[in-house]
This record gives structure tokens, sequence and C-alpha cells, in this order.
């Protein structure tokens, strides 16, 4: 009989109750959970596990926390969706009002989708569309989506563009300053990614050809690597030099994520467009492209759009999460926390030289996990990773080598306490996967 794999007595056996998840979506843990709340999950078997994972930066104000339990009722009740291409609503019209406040410079007209990567979609349409120019420049190790044309700007892992070559014309990659990865101190890396940038601009991708430059100001899926001043003011000046687009992804760096509201704060380097999802709703789809009026009305007429756009329950949700993070001092809180995690970590390193490298800005940070010859060491990641799943500690990895890179990643309300117990558990965990 041909081999089945459906009757191999293997995972997609029909007693398997995840059977039918397709098996390319890959879990980085076993929990099945039951709830959650604040900075805590829930399993089906009653074990608590404290959340440092925050859904990949989304449950920024915790799980469930209950004014945007409340707000999102409350608007299920009256309207869930309001297909926002027929008719406007009064949650997406207060949330734009409220996320505008928000917007650096002049920035004030807002479209709004489900996920990050449609808000890249969004952004590299109106940049191509406004100035005319086919070419987008993006920066080696970036993160911006898995639909082609975000992923086309995507260098973060080799994995993601698997099989999938040619991808979208007209994408040029710039060196981004990852010190680490470079081996360079921070002005030598800097000096080095604008030379090089220069010589793109006069090589490669002729500023008349060019339409914008795509930066994630702390770069992601690449292991929390930040950009630095010199390097996004650089970037700024040769946008007003050459008339081309900043365009800032803030879908992970945002919301407060790193001690400031945008990261791009950090830099004083003003984007055109801003992109922002994750955080924005407290775990329901919803993503946002901001820019100018001016800009955004030299998109054509009909090239933003989407079924679920701005939908009412999200954008009631995303409001309430404005509400607390505004109330609770969340911003602040990254800060204070995101220090005192940094500290903990600094130290953690000068005892273990398995870790290579911290990095990172307020709650987003990334620990580089390294073998004895100084290599990346992913299975080194994954071994932290699951013991620390075993003493209630939820952790998630990434980076291009095996997945390296141990992430930092609590909500934005997390205690002094809670980064406490997680690097005293970190500390033990480094301690029982040693060889």
């Amino acid at each position: 009989m041909a081999f089945n794999p459906k009757h191999d007595g293997g995972a997609n056996t029909p007693s398997d109750k995840t059977g039918h998840l397709s098996p390319l979506l890959k879990q980085s843990s076993d929990i099945v959970v039951s709830h959650g709340e604040g900075a805590y999950i829930h399993d089906t078997a009653g074990k608590r596990y404290l959340d440092f994972s925050s859904g990949i930066g989304v449950t920024a104000t915790g799980h469930c926390h209950p004014k945007v339990v409340t707000a999102a009722q409350e608007q299920a009740g009256k309207l869930v969706h309001g297909q926002y291409a027929i008719v406007k609503h009064q949650p997406m019209l207060a949330l734009v009002e409220r996320l505008a406040e928000r917007m650096p410079g002049d920035i004030d007209s807002l479209f709004f989708s489900n996920a990050g990567t449609e808000a890249v979609e969004a952004s590299l349409r109106l940049a191509r569309h406004a100035t005319g120019r086919p070419n987008i420049i993006t920066f080696q190790g970036g993160f911006h989506g898995r639909t082609m044309g975000a992923l086309s700007v995507t260098t973060s892992s080799v994995g993601l563009r698997a099989g999938l070559q040619p991808m979208m014309g007209g994408v040029v990659v710039a060196p981004f300053p990852n010190t680490y990865r470079l081996q360079m101190d921070e002005k030598t890396a800097t000096d080095f990614c604008l030379r090089e940038l220069d010589n793109i601009l006069a090589t490669q991708s002729s500023p008349c050809e060019t339409a914008a430059m795509l930066v994630e100001p702390v770069q992601g899926e690449s292991g929390y690597v930040p950009a630095n001043t010199a390097f996004m003011q650089g970037l700024r000046e040769r946008c007003d030099a050459h008339k081309l687009l900043l365009i800032a992804d803030e879908i992970q760096s945002g919301y407060g994520r790193t001690g400031k509201f945008w990261a791009h704060e950090h830099y004083g380097a003003h984007p055109d467009i801003v992109i922002t999802a994750k955080g924005l709703a407290s775990g329901f789809p919803l993503s946002a492209m901001g820019a100018n009026q001016e800009l955004m009305g030299k998109g054509f007429p009909g090239s933003q759009g989407g079924t679920y756009g701005g939908n009412a329950v999200a954008c009631a949700a995303a409001l309430a999460t404005l509400d607390v993070i505004e109330e609770e001092g969340l911003v602040e809180n990254a800060a204070e926390q995101g220090a005192h995690l940094r500290q903990r970590l600094d130290q953690i390193q000068a005892a273990f030289p398995e870790i290579g490298d911290v990095r990172g800005k307020g709650l987003m940070i990334g620990t580089e996990m390294v073998s004895a010859d100084g290599k990346p060491d992913g299975d080194r990641a994954m071994r932290v990773l699951k013991a620390a799943e075993k003493r209630g500690l939820l952790l998630i990895r990434c980076g291009a080598y095996g997945g390296q890179i141990v992430r930092w990643l609590p909500p934005l309300i997390v205690t002094r306490e809670q980064i406490d117990f997680a690097m005293d558990v970190f500390e033990d965990v480094l301690k029982e996967t040693r060889g």
C-alpha cells in the first residue's frame, strides 16, 4: 500500500486535535492556552506561564485588559463590521483623530488594514504612486511581511523567501549598522553603511528612479537590532536631498515598545510615512499607514481598500488601548522596566560567555546565543526556551542562523518583580542547558 502521511501514526492522526492545522505552521511551544490575564497565560491543564512573548508584541496592554475587553464587548453589541469603503462608523472616525494626534511631524491622514504586511504593501504603493518612481531601498536584516511586495523588501532570513524567487523588481538592499554582525563600533558601522548607501544611489538605483527608503528603527526579526541617531539622520538627509520618501516600519517597535511612543523618536529623524500594527489594538487585527494629506492624495484613486480594514470592534479596542497606554503610563513603564531588564541581562551576560550580545531598546531586547567558538547557536536558544517553558516562562526566538536569538518582549504592563522572576529563570536554565 502506498505511504499515506495521514495514516502514518504520526502527529497528523485523527486523535491529534491539532492534526488538521497546516503542518507548515510551526509552534515554538507545546502550550494549549485556556485563558490569559495580564502578563500571564494559563494552559488547559491549569499551569500558569509568565508570557514574555506578548503574541510577538501584540498584547502590549497584557492579556484581556478589562478596559479593552469592555470596549470590544460593547462595540460588538452595536456594530461588528461596517465595511469602510461603503459606510463610516464612529470607532474608526474617533480612532483617526486620536491616532493622528500621536503621529510625528505633519502626518495627519490614515489608512487602516488588518495586518502589518498589508500596511507595508500600502506604503509601497503610495510611495511609487506619489513619486512616479519604481525603486525601493530597503535595509539588510529588515522584516516587513510575508505578502509578495512586503516579502520582497524583507531580508531577515533566507527561509522566508525560499522557493519564491523571483521577488518583486525594483528593490535594492543597503547595509544596516548591525555592529555585532559587522564586527564594527557604532561610528565605523554607521559611516560604512551611509557610504555604501551613497554608492547604491550612484551605481544601482539613481535618485530619479528611487521612490523611498524603508527602514525599521529597531529591527525585529533580525534580533532587535537598533539603528542609531547618525544613521537615521543620515537617511533623512539623503531623502531630503534627493526628494525620496522615508518610511518607518514601526509595526513591532511602535506604540511605546522601546520606551518612546515611536522608536524613531530616539533618533530625531521624522519619517514621511509611518506603518503601525501589532500593539495597536491589544490583539485585535488592525494595522495603519499614515502620511500627510498632500502625500496621501498623490496615490491613485481606488488604490487603498480591503474587506476588513478598520473593523469596528478592532477600532474600539484600539481606542481603549490608547486610553490604557496614556492612563497607566505604559510608555514610561516600558522605559523604566526596559532599563531594569537590560541591566539584569548585562549582568547575566558577564557571567555567561555563551551570550554573545545583548541589544535593543526598552522592552524589545535580544540576547544572541553563541557556541564556544563564537558561532550562532540556535540549538542552545531552543533548549533555553524549552527549559524556561517548564519553569513557567514563555519566550520566543528569532535570527537567521537557526533562531539563535532569545527575544525579550514582555507586555508594557510588566512589573519589576515579573522581570526579576524571568531573569532568575533565565540564569537557571542557562546553567541547566550547558554542555
